[in-house]
C-alpha cells in the first residue's frame, strides 16, 4: 500500500539529515503505532506520505503513485489530521458541505457516530470550540471521509483524560476493516490498545517493525517482585507496583498483555532488538 523507498530528506537550511536512504513498506488494513524521540522524523515522514513534503531522492508512492504528484485519486484516499491546525470560521455543516464531495465513502453517520463518541453536537460553529474540541471535530471528519489512508500525527496531545478515552472510542467504533491508520504519537499509553503494528523509529533506521502479535508471541511483559529471579529478564523498571519486566516469552506460557512504554524504552536502550 505504501512503498518508501531509499529517500534522502533534510530541512532547507539544515545540514542534519532527517533521512538517508530510509525504506519502509507498510500494508493496508492496518492501525500502526508510529513512535520515535522527539526529532528523529516521525512528523516529517507522515508529511511525506502524504505528499506534503518531497525527499530529495528516493520515492514515497501509495498504491504504485508517486504521492509528491498529489493526484486527485491519490488525495480522495487519504487524509491526514495534522497535530497543530485550524478550522474556518463557518459552521460545521457548511465545512462537511464544502469538502464531503471530494471524498466518494464519505459517510454522515459515521460523522454524526464519531461526534456522540466525543460528546459533542452536529449543530457547531467551527470558531466558537477550544483547541480540544476543534481536534475532536476534525477527527470526525477524518473518520467520516472513509479515505483508505488515515494518518494521524500526536493526536491525543490537547485532549484531557476523558477526552483521550473518546479518543480511542471513536477510533474502534468508526474504523473499517478496510482502511489503515497511522498514528504518529510519543503518548503511547493513549493508543497502544488500539494498535496492530509497532513501528519505532530513530532517524534514518527503525529499531523495531512487528505486529502486536508478534510481539506479545515473543516476548512476556509483568511485574515482579525485588526479589524474583532475574536471570531471564531483558530489561526491567522499577515501579510501585514492582519490577515491570520484558522477558522472552516461554513454551506453553500465556500471552501477556502488551506494555508498549516499556517495550519502547528496551528498544531504544537496545535491549530488545528487532
Amino acid at each position: 500500500m505504501i512503498d518508501v523507498k531509499n529517500i534522502h530528506f533534510r530541512y532547507a537550511g539544515s545540514k542534519e539529515d532527517i533521512f538517508k536512504d530510509f525504506s519502509l513498506q507498510l500494508n493496508e488494513n492496518n492501525i500502526y503505532g508510529l513512535l520515535g524521540k522527539n526529532g528523529t522524523g516521525k512528523s516529517t515522514l507522515l508529511y511525506l506520505i502524504a505528499g506534503l513534503l518531497h525527499p530529495k531522492s528516493g520515492t514515497v508512492s501509495y498504491n504504485g503513485i508517486d504521492t509528491r504528484k498529489r493526484r486527485p485519486e491519490t488525495l480522495q484516499e487519504l487524509f491526514i489530521v495534522p497535530e497543530e491546525f485550524d478550522l474556518p470560521a463557518m459552521s460545521l455543516e457548511e465545512y462537511v458541505r464544502i469538502n464531503e464531495p471530494f471524498y466518494p465513502r464519505f459517510s454522515r453517520e459515521v460523522l454524526k457516530r464519531s461526534l456522540e463518541d466525543f460528546d459533542l453536537p452536529t449543530t457547531i460553529n467551527l470558531q466558537a470550540l477550544s483547541m480540544g474540541q476543534k481536534k475532536k471535530v476534525f477527527m470526525s471528519i477524518a473518520l467520516a471521509a472513509g479515505t483508505r489512508l488515515l494518518l494521524m500525527d500526536e493526536p491525543t496531545n490537547g485532549l484531557d483524560i476523558p477526552s483521550k478515552v473518546q479518543f480511542r472510542r471513536a477510533v474502534a467504533n468508526n474504523m473499517s476493516d478496510d482502511r489503515t491508520l497511522i498514528i504518529s504519537t510519543h503518548q503511547v499509553h493513549d493508543v497502544e490498545s488500539l494498535l496492530d503494528h509497532i513501528l519505532i523509529l530513530s532517524r534514518s533506521r527503525l529499531l523495531l517493525n512487528a505486529s502486536v502479535s508478534d510481539i506479545c508471541d515473543r516476548y512476556s511483559f509483568e511485574y515482579r517482585t525485588p526479589g524474583e529471579a532475574t536471570d531471564d529478564v531483558l530489561y526491567s523498571e522499577p515501579t510501585v507496583q514492582g519490577n515491570a519486566v520484558i522477558s522472552h516469552r516461554k513454551e506453553g506460557m500465556p500471552e501477556t498483555p502488551l506494555n508498549l512504554e516499556l517495550l519502547f524504552n528496551a528498544v531504544t536502550l537496545g535491549k530488545v532488538e528487532q
